[in-house]
């Protein structure tokens, strides 16, 4: 039996037509039809201009055919050259469309005007092709072209893309929503998308990151860049995966434990893992966990850094408290509400007479006491043994700390940088419930009095 493969053309001519065939017929596929788009004449097949319709071509020259039709007039010399007064070389990569062959957008300009005109002419092919092309934007004057499918990841959409200009192009089937196309000339000129006041550099840099691809980060100013063009693009899930932070097992403790600023703390991301009943009040009844939102799929145990001299801790006799400044108290107060939101605890109520005298409750100022796990606006402390002290820039010890509590019963430190844990507990001197919110010394750098922040001061550089 002869098996040779025949070249005399009948399989590749059955294909054509099987092809042509594919294409619906509103235009005779035969037929030729001449249309002049600013100084320059094209001519396309009925098979062309049939295979992306119903459009505004094929609109136009049906109308014609079925006036001549009507009339018993030659179809061939009834049909009118077509004007239009729009770019002959946009135009020419549309006919490259129309008759089969794939047209990908060079650049955002070449972009704008393909989807403005494949609107304008309402090639529905054409128009939902150029929706799934990738984005081209110019940001800080230097052109990127983004893969439409790399902001997938979670966290990472609805993003300034999908929600800025991207939302221009959502509709696939209306660019001009709201515009009357009744008697329209030509359509409204579109800028090409552009974002001249970012950095140029930074963003290449977060799409290596979004593609997957690491990103050695120099230094904490090249971070901050990162995140800052991170939240203005809105790319929540990177974001995540760049704040500082440390995530390691404690073998000591037995459990993983996250290191974060409390700055970067986020609502969504804390959690209480409980121990159980608490007996006597004071032993712990549960811990504050976090996981960063759209990147930890577990949560670990949470050690909460907080820096900037804003934490003050007053000693009296053995027990210590810490009183927060600024808008680190406001933080330290919202991440108590939270947990006291997870722990099902009721809001605390305040007299009547002190809110209306202060405007409501929601007027009253952001402190640990105006929360259910804190009795006032000082959160209780705990120091231990194993927490790493350094005072006045030199070792300190528990040791030194009870010996100093017994000669000079009260003291204060300026804590310059702390690192804490979140220890749930029950409590008997708390009026609003039974249950407080402690910190737990990790670590810390603290001074006592200004000759230790003096030591700690540096020159400027010259």
């Amino acid at each position: 039996m002869d098996t040779s493969p025949d070249f005399s053309g009948h399989e590749v001519n059955a294909h054509n037509e099987t092809t042509i065939s594919r294409i619906p017929k509103i235009l005779p596929h035969e037929r030729v039809f001449p249309i002049q788009i600013g100084t320059e004449l094209f001519k396309l097949s009925g098979a062309s201009l049939s295979s992306d319709a119903p459009s505004y071509f094929s609109q136009y020259f049906l109308c014609q055919l079925k006036t001549a039709e009507s009339n018993g007039e030659d179809p061939t010399t009834a049909i009118r050259t077509l004007y239009i007064d729009r770019d002959p070389e946009t135009f020419r990569d549309i006919t490259l469309h129309l008759q089969g062959y794939h047209v990908q957008p060079r650049d955002g300009t070449h972009f704008v005007r393909l989807f403005a005109d494949a609107q304008f002419y309402n090639l529905p092919k054409l128009i939902s092709q150029l929706y799934e092309e990738s984005i081209f934007i110019c940001i800080g004057h230097r052109e990127f072209q983004i893969p439409r499918d790399i902001f997938s990841d979670p966290g990472n959409s609805p993003n300034f893309f999908s929600l800025g200009f991207g939302a221009f192009f959502s509709n696939p089937t209306d660019l001009f929503p709201g515009l009357d196309r009744e008697g329209l000339i030509r359509p409204p000129s579109i800028l090409p998308p552009s974002v001249p006041h970012r950095s140029a550099d930074t963003f290449a840099e977060i799409l290596q990151l979004l593609k997957g691809y690491p990103v050695h980060i120099r230094n904490d100013a090249h971070r901050a860049e990162l995140l800052r063009d991170c939240r203005y693009f809105n790319f929540k899930g990177l974001e995540q995966r760049l704040i500082p932070h440390h995530i390691s097992f404690n073998q000591t403790r037995q459990k993983k434990e996250i290191v974060i600023r409390v700055e970067d703390i986020l609502k969504s991301g804390i959690s209480i893992l409980k121990e159980g009943p608490a007996t006597p009040a004071d032993s712990p009844v549960a811990w504050v966990n976090y996981a960063r939102p759209f990147v930890d799929d577990q949560a670990s145990e949470l050690v909460l850094e907080i820096g900037g001299e804003t934490t003050r801790l007053h000693f009296i006799a053995s027990v210590a408290r810490a009183e927060f400044f600024g808008e680190v108290r406001t933080r330290v107060t919202r991440l108590f509400e939270v947990i006291a939101t997870k722990l099902n605890l009721p809001p605390t109520t305040r007299p009547l007479g002190l809110l209306m005298a202060t405007g409501g409750a929601n007027s009253q100022p952001a402190s640990p006491g105006s929360t259910p796990l804190s009795g006032d606006d000082f959160v209780s402390v705990v120091i231990e043994p194993e927490t790493a002290i350094t005072l006045d820039g030199q070792p300190y010890s528990q040791a030194d700390l009870d010996a100093n509590a017994a000669a000079v019963p009260f003291a204060e430190w300026i804590v310059r940088r702390g690192q804490w844990r979140l220890r749930i507990q029950g409590s008997t001197t708390n009026p609003k419930s039974s249950l407080e919110c402690v910190l737990l010394a990790v670590k810390l750098d603290a001074m006592t009095s200004e000759r230790g922040r003096n030591d700690a001061r540096g020159f400027l550089n010259s």
